[in-house]
């Protein structure tokens, strides 16, 4: 008899939330924050851009935050946008025009409204507030090692303003 080991493949969860409207539980808006399995990897990226398109051929808004700097952008009819993140905010009634929210590594992360049904106030999301919020709480300060280069590698005028944004906190 041989013990062996056997290769399990990961659990990948998919980060998203879904917004409903109360009285009859449709889907109003979905909110997606990429993963490295739904952009980076070739079966996970098909299976959620046929997502995409099955959101996006519907009444459903779709808000996509694309914080990973790694891989191709989702695609758009305009082509790429250079930046190193984005979030595409998607209206059901303005398709097939949709706003893109591009920004970079020193920028601040954008505010913007959560598209809800027609009349209703549409609050605005600051992603921003909510991940240093989010940060502090789990204190990632004490988890992560920003020694360590950035996977991918940063662009050196960026790494050297992270470097003195770390070398600030330290104080």
């Amino acid at each position: 008899m041989v013990e062996v080991v056997l290769s399990i493949p990961d659990e990948v969860g998919e980060n998203y939330l879904e917004v409903h409207e109360v009285t009859t539980g449709r889907v109003v808006t979905v909110m997606e924050l990429l993963s490295p399995a739904n952009k980076l990897y070739a079966k996970g990226r098909e299976e959620y851009i046929e997502k995409r398109r099955h959101i996006l051929s519907s009444r459903t808004h779709l808000v996509e935050i694309d914080l990973l700097r790694a891989g191709e952008p989702m695609p758009t009819e305009a082509g790429r946008v250079a930046s190193d993140y984005r979030i595409l905010v998607s209206r059901a009634r303005t398709r097939p025009r949709a706003l893109l929210y591009p920004f970079n590594l020193r920028d601040a992360i954008p505010t913007f409204d959560l598209p809800l049904l027609p009349g209703d106030e549409e609050p605005p999301v600051e992603l921003g507030t909510i991940f240093h919020a989010l940060y502090e709480r789990a204190r990632y300060d004490l988890s992560l090692d920003y020694s360590q280069p950035p996977v991918p590698p940063v662009r050196d005028e960026d790494a050297t303003w992270a470097w003195e944004r770390v070398e600030q906190r330290e104080e």
